[in-house]
C-alpha cells in the first residue's frame, strides 16, 4: 500500500473555549500542489501550524510519511519544510548568510552546506543577490529567500502560508512559477484566500470555512460547483423580451446591445436546448449561445455560506 506523504485525521483545535477548526481531514499521497483555500480566520493557518508542529492539536493526528507529528516531532520536521505569512527572515544577515544558518538549523551534514546553499540560490534566483543584506532586498527576493530556507533540505512536503501576499503583480508571477517548479519534485500545499491564486496554480483544492472542511476535489470541479445560470445569444432577428420569457424555464431577459442578449435560467439543464429549437422554429437567425460560467467569486461566497448581493 502506498505510503501517503501527509495524512491528517479527524483534526480539531480550540483556543480557549471555541473551536478554530473542527474535524479536518485529508490525504496527500502525490507530489504537486495542493490549494488551501478559505477566507481569513477560517482556519488555514491554524491547520498548517499544527501540520507544522508549531501548535499542538487539541484532537485528532497528523502524519507525515507514516509518522506521527507528536509523537516524534524531530524526525517528522526534518520532512516538511514551511514559510508562515511572516518570512523568518534575519534582515541584519546576507543572503548567503542566512541559508547557510538555515541550513545548519535543518540538520544538513556540514559537508553538504555549502552545495545546498548554491543548488537553493539558483533554484530560487538567488544567486545575484548572495552578498546583498536581506534588510536591502525588494519584497519579491526577499519572499524568495523565505522560499528558499523552507527547501533547502530537500523536504518530502513544503507549506506555504500566503506566499504572494503584498507582492507586486510582477513579482507575484514570479513567485507563481517558482512555487510550479517546486511542486514538480516535492507535495506542496498552498494556503491563501485569494481565489485567482489557486486557479493559476493548483490542480486540487480543498476549503475550509468556519474550521470545517466545506469542499475537497479538483479545481475543475470547483469552478463548476454551481451550474451556470444565464446565457450569451446573438441574433440577427432577435425577438421581443416577452417572447424570450414564454420560454419556459427562462426568468430573465437583458438586451446588450440590438443583437445580443443575456438570458436568466431555472435549474432545467434543457432550457439552452428550448431556446434554440424556438430560435430555430421562429427564424431569429441564432449566430452564437455561451452559457456563462460562475464566477469564482460567486462559487466562494456559496461554499463559505455568504451572500453577494
Amino acid at each position: 500500500m502506498k505510503q501517503s506523504i501527509v495524512k491528517i485525521e479527524h483534526l480539531s483545535h480550540k483556543y480557549t473555549r471555541d473551536w478554530a477548526i473542527r474535524d479536518i481531514s485529508f490525504d496527500i499521497d502525490k507530489v504537486g500542489i495542493l490549494g488551501l483555500l478559505g477566507s481569513n480566520g477560517a482556519g488555514k493557518s491554524t491547520t498548517m501550524n499544527i501540520l507544522c508542529g508549531v501548535l499542538n492539536q487539541t484532537e485528532g493526528n497528523v502524519f507525515i510519511n507514516g509518522i506521527n507529528i507528536r509523537e516524534k516531532p524531530e524526525e517528522t520536521k526534518k520532512l516538511l519544510g514551511f514559510l508562515p505569512q511572516n518570512a523568518p527572515l534575519h534582515l541584519e544577515l546576507t543572503v548567503e548568510e542566512y541559508l547557510t544558518y538555515c541550513a545548519a538549523i535543518r540538520d544538513v551534514a556540514k559537508d553538504k552546506v555549502k552545495k545546498a546553499v548554491e543548488e537553493v540560490m539558483e533554484k530560487c534566483g538567488l544567486t545575484h543577490f548572495r552578498k546583498r543584506v536581506l534588510r536591502n532586498l525588494s519584497g519579491g527576493y526577499r519572499q524568495r529567500a523565505g522560499i528558499a530556507q523552507a527547501i533547502i533540505h530537500k523536504p518530502r512536503l513544503v507549506v506555504l502560508d500566503e506566499p504572494t501576499n503584498g507582492l507586486d503583480p510582477n513579482q507575484i508571477l514570479e513567485v507563481r512559477k517558482l512555487i510550479r517548479e517546486i511542486g514538480e519534485e516535492r507535495a506542496v500545499i498552498f494556503s491563501t484566500h485569494i481565489l485567482s491564486e489557486v486557479q493559476a496554480i493548483c490542480k486540487e483544492v480543498k476549503m475550509i470555512e468556519s474550521g470545517q472542511m466545506v469542499f475537497a476535489d479538483t479545481m475543475d470541479a470547483f469552478n463548476n460547483y454551481v451550474l451556470p445560470d444565464s446565457m450569451l445569444l446573438a441574433m440577427d432577428n432577435p425577438p421581443a423580451a416577452e417572447e424570450l420569457s414564454a420560454i419556459p424555464g427562462i426568468t430573465g431577459v437583458e438586451f446588450l446591445n440590438d443583437r445580443s442578449i443575456r438570458l436568466r435560467f431555472s435549474a432545467d439543464k434543457d432550457v439552452p436546448k428550448r431556446v434554440i429549437t424556438h430560435a430555430v422554429q421562429q427564424g431569429w437567425e441564432l449566430t452564437e449561445l455561451v452559457q456563462e460560467r460562475t464566477s469564482l467569486d460567486e462559487v466562494f461566497a456559496q461554499l463559505s455560506k455568504k451572500t453577494k448581493r
